[in-house]
């Protein structure tokens, strides 16, 4: 991994040069802990306001795909440490970095349909757990786009939200485009992108792009993982599939995967364990996911 480099990220916030090392060692640009049922993922560039660097967003689609294998978690949350969730892409470090990451990145999978800056972010989307974004400071550009790939998202109320890539004659290419669409009426989507203008937490909120707004935004995740987990790890992947492709293709193939994801569902043990909790009015225990 490289070291820390100057950045000048989307907010127009500068930093220094100077590497982080603790005992010799680059500090990982993105920190993964489980805590139980719960992921606990990590962007970790506080000095620079967490702007992603390309070896953040290597690190990010590498820790969606670890957590896609561990059966055992309820939900992932993604914060920044510091005191912003992410400021958007370091323009000056990725302009540092070898052209072969670069290319690497921008390139698309064929069979994905994503390139890496894209999947660093669809990746989280696709997980088939519940992903909660947990955001202070600002959430920029890139971090914007972070926050929409994941399926709730829970404010300060004075964070500040921009899809900033107006500012420098951009466009959003990191996969946000799709959520924003998804969360927001086509004229706010519009608004927001083509203006780039900064909005509050709260104002996020009224708009729908947060789910929820709150001094301490931790308490409010924490409440809706506390509800999804007394549910079936296996009828919450297959709702997060059903939903996330709901607006995509026709009404036949949507129906369609409703009834293959039922069929699915009915084979599951924690169906079984759901029903019969549910017939004797006792809490139902569950096992690990089967559902992808």
């Amino acid at each position: 991994m490289q070291g820390e480099i100057h950045c000048s990220i989307h907010g127009d916030i500068h930093g220094g040069d100077g590497g982080a090392y603790r005992g010799g060692m680059t500090e990982p640009r993105v920190i993964t802990e489980i805590d139980g049922p719960v992921a606990r993922v990590w962007l970790n560039r506080p000095d620079k306001l967490n702007g992603l660097d390309l070896d953040t967003i290597e690190q990010l689609a590498a820790a969606a795909k670890s957590l896609r294998k561990n059966r055992q978690i309820r939900a992932v949350v993604i914060e920044g440490k510091g005191d912003s969730f992410c400021a958007g892409l370091d323009f000056a470090a990725a302009a540092k970095a070898s052209k072969l990451q670069i290319v690497k990145l921008a390139l698309p999978n064929p069979l994905r349909g994503t390139n890496g800056f894209q999947e660093c972010f669809w990746a989280w989307r696709k997980l088939p757990v519940p992903v909660i974004a947990i955001t202070r400071g600002h959430v920029f550009g890139g971090g914007i786009q972070l926050a929409l790939a994941c399926d709730f998202r829970f404010s300060t109320p004075d964070c500040q939200w921009s899809v900033l890539e107006a500012k420098w004659g951009l466009v959003p290419d990191m996969s946000g485009t799709v959520p924003l669409g998804e969360v927001v009426g086509a004229d706010v989507a519009k608004r927001l992108t083509m203006t780039g203008e900064i909005i509050s937490g709260e104002q996020a909120h009224a708009y729908g792009l947060v789910t929820g707004v709150d001094a301490e935004p931790a308490k409010l995740a924490q409440e809706l993982i506390d509800s999804i987990a007394s549910r079936s790890p296996d009828s919450v992947a297959a709702s997060k599939r059903l939903l996330n492709n709901a607006r995509r293709g026709s009404i036949r193939s949507a129906f369609g995967r409703e009834r293959r994801f039922q069929f699915a569902m009915f084979r599951t043990k924690n169906a079984a364990a759901a029903r019969k909790a549910g017939m004797k009015g006792e809490t139902p225990s569950f096992g690990p996911r089967s559902f992808d």
